[in-house]
């Protein structure tokens, strides 16, 4: 769920620069630029291929599930039916890139004094790495075909993952990403609406069966049903769009998540294909796949800035980030990681204070929170902040 970025790539060339390729040929010389560029599937659908996705997508904005995320029900007409967006349009081109991680997420959720990023955010933005692709692609596809093209990767109102499914690349499975015989649940998708007209690739089917492990797994229950998310309760949603304090019902549940969660998608039984053969396309940093909770915690905002330079965990700023961090800081049960959640309780970010508190709430002994509690009250201006306070005066905390 990162953040969204408006925008679109319009490209046009000669109509008619190559009349001769037909459109079987200019298809299978596509796919092979495409993988020379990177890419690891590609399919072509219609641009009304996108079923009943619309009508869910209807019932998910009406059921307020996408919570604060308004640039989802902007101009919903314009995700329903991609000829909206763009009446031009004869085709569209799905593409996918692997970024299946090397290790299993799901193993760092033991190291609780340690921070985990979701995998797709561990290396450089991708909406970055992948446009770069995009363009390229599209202006060879220019060049061959001489009609107009937009490109689009994440970052307009496009339901990328119906289209993927129609395209073949893979379907949409239980925990509502797409997911693939061949990379499991780890595709970054990217869409090329094209003029011209290509052949039209047979759509995937539903390979789910009767598994509901990404359902089971999930800490917050954020899945009412299968092929169902309610946003306001998924931790990527809480901890990447939401720009408030994270609601208390939650924060136990997030453990040491601080950007993201993959569980979800780590669980997923297709992933062991994405393992085999893999290439390392996109890497992950190394002082991202597991940084410590006490080094990042003492970041400010330069600091926060230069770690996270073309990274999209950088696009939620700071006072966010160390949010997140405080609520990990908070479940890690070491009582020596209470002196960076004390520290931070008087950062000018109300949203860093308020997360603090709840922290040091976790991890300092009763009569000792208690009497710091009763001075900070008073001391403290925002209300949020004092609100936190009084809370955390009222759960249990260690007694000693």
């Amino acid at each position: 769920m990162a953040g969204r970025r408006a925008g679109v790539a319009n490209l046009r060339g000669p109509r008619l620069l190559n009349a001769s390729l037909s459109p079987a040929d200019l298809k299978r010389a596509l796919a092979g630029e495409a993988q020379s560029l990177g890419f690891d599937c590609i399919g072509v659908t219609a641009p009304y291929a996108t079923g009943k996705a619309g009508k869910y997508f209807r019932e998910f904005l009406d059921a307020g599930a996408h919570g604060d995320m308004d640039w989802l029900a902007a101009h919903p007409e314009r995700r329903m039916d991609p000829r909206v967006l763009w009446p031009g349009v004869r085709s569209i081109i799905m593409l996918g890139v692997n970024y299946g991680p090397d290790e299993n997420p799901l193993a760092l959720l033991a190291k609780r004094t340690r921070g985990a990023i979701s995998a797709y955010a561990q290396g450089d933005d991708y909406h970055d790495v992948i446009k770069k692709r995009l363009k390229a692609l599209a202006r060879w596809l220019v060049a061959k075909s001489g009609e107009e093209v937009k490109v689009f990767v994440d970052t307009a109102a496009v339901m990328e993952k119906p289209l993927a499914q129609a395209a073949g690349l893979g379907w949409q499975g239980k925990h509502t990403n797409l997911v693939s015989r061949e990379f499991g649940s780890w595709l970054f998708l990217g869409a090329i609406f094209t003029a011209a007209d290509l052949p039209r690739d047979e759509p995937d089917r539903d390979h789910c069966g009767s598994c509901n492990a990404c359902q089971e797994i999930c800490p917050t229950a954020a899945f009412p049903a299968p092929y169902k998310l309610d946003a306001r309760r998924c931790i990527s949603y809480l901890t990447i769009e939401n720009k408030g304090p994270i609601p208390h019902e939650f924060r136990k549940s997030i453990g040491n998540r601080i950007y993201g969660c993959d569980d979800c998608l780590a669980v997923c039984p297709w992933n062991k294909f994405a393992q085999e053969g893999r290439e390392a396309k996109l890497s992950a940093r190394a002082e991202l796949r597991a940084p410590s909770l006490s080094d990042l915690a003492r970041l400010d905002d330069a600091a926060f800035r230069a770690q996270f330079t073309k990274s999209p965990v950088k696009r939620i700023g700071r006072d966010r980030f160390i949010r997140n961090v405080l609520i990990a800081i908070g479940n890690t049960e070491d009582p020596s990681m209470a002196l960076e959640a004390e520290r931070l309780l008087d950062d000018a970010s109300p949203l860093v204070r308020g997360a603090a508190v709840w922290a040091l709430s976790q991890l300092m002994a009763r009569q000792k929170f208690g009497a710091l509690a009763a001075k900070a009250v008073g001391a403290e201006k925002d209300e949020d902040v004092r609100a936190e306070w009084r809370l955390a005066g009222t759960t249990d905390r260690p007694s000693s």
